[in-house]
């Protein structure tokens, strides 16, 4: 019971510090963004590296050391596309008239090199771990993977919450591919689908036969996977989104008035979005 409880502290502790490091990070200067990515990169590729350290590994720190592995390689992704380094080749807002196809194939360029991105590392820890007894990593990263491409496709579909607060100047024409309403008709599959694979975890955890480490193991994904059932709860219901991380959410620095007006007419259909506060009803 004692691992139980410090194998969710741990994941929680890390959820909420990484979050906040990345978005820090991303406030910063410019050279501190460029050094951030260099070394979140060296840190990803040493992370695929311990991910096939540990792939054999069936004790506890094996466990622990292939979660990290895991979140440090989905953290390069989180900071290649915050910084706008690999995003997509959509880079303005649309207009809020745009419906349909047209709407769902601009929002898919303005990330589409991200999502490229996050596959080729998935494929990469899942050849890595093959047919291996740690998939503690591979666990940690697919449900990142799954839940936050969940996440994209809530905002894209309609949820309250948009957490437009999260997004730094440079990637402020992602806002126009959201859509604020209470609630869409994927938002409650995804959730529950999301809560039966928490259940089964927390079943396998509970079986007599798991050992210490697979107990640990599947605390950590599970809890990873509880959070990301949080965090979609928190775009439907009336909570203040930031609160959590209202350290690392800084001001930007002044704009130059040449960078400003750039910057507006780039960003005008979003920011005029984001001021209408209407809820649609489904």
């Amino acid at each position: 019971m004692t691992d139980t409880f410090i194998a969710l502290g741990f994941a929680i502790f890390i959820w909420w510090f990484s979050t906040g490091i990345v978005i820090l990070l991303n406030r910063m200067s410019r050279t501190a963004v460029t050094m951030s990515l260099v070394i979140s990169s060296a840190l990803g590729l040493g992370a695929l590296a311990g991910l096939a350290h540990t792939a054999h590994q069936t004790g506890v720190m094996g466990a622990y050391c292939a979660f990290t592995c895991a979140l440090l390689a989905w953290g390069w992704n989180e900071l290649s596309f915050l910084t706008g380094w690999i995003t997509g080749p959509q880079k303005t807002a649309i207009l809020k008239s745009t419906t349909g196809w047209p709407r769902f194939a601009a929002s898919f360029n303005a990330v589409v090199w991200h999502e490229l991105a996050i596959l080729l590392v998935g494929l990469a820890i899942v050849v890595i771990t093959w047919d291996a007894p740690n998939q503690v990593g591979t666990g940690t990263y697919l449900v990142l993977w799954i839940m936050r491409t969940s996440a994209k496709l809530n905002l894209f579909f309609g949820v309250r919450n948009l957490s437009e607060e999260f997004l730094p100047a440079h990637l402020a024409y992602l806002e126009s591919f959201f859509k604020r309403r209470r609630m869409n008709a994927f938002f409650p599959m995804a959730v529950i689908s999301a809560c039966v694979c928490l259940w089964f975890l927390v079943q396998f955890a509970n079986q007599p036969l798991t050992t210490p480490a697979q107990v640990v193991g599947a605390v950590l994904v599970g809890t990873m996977l509880a959070l990301a059932i949080v965090e979609h709860l928190m775009l439907v219901l009336p909570l203040d989104t930031t609160a959590l991380w209202r350290w690392a959410i800084r001001k930007h620095q002044p704009e130059t008035p040449a960078t400003l007006e750039a910057h507006v007419s780039q960003v005008l259909p979003a920011h005029l979005d984001s001021h209408d506060k209407s809820l649609q009803i489904n």
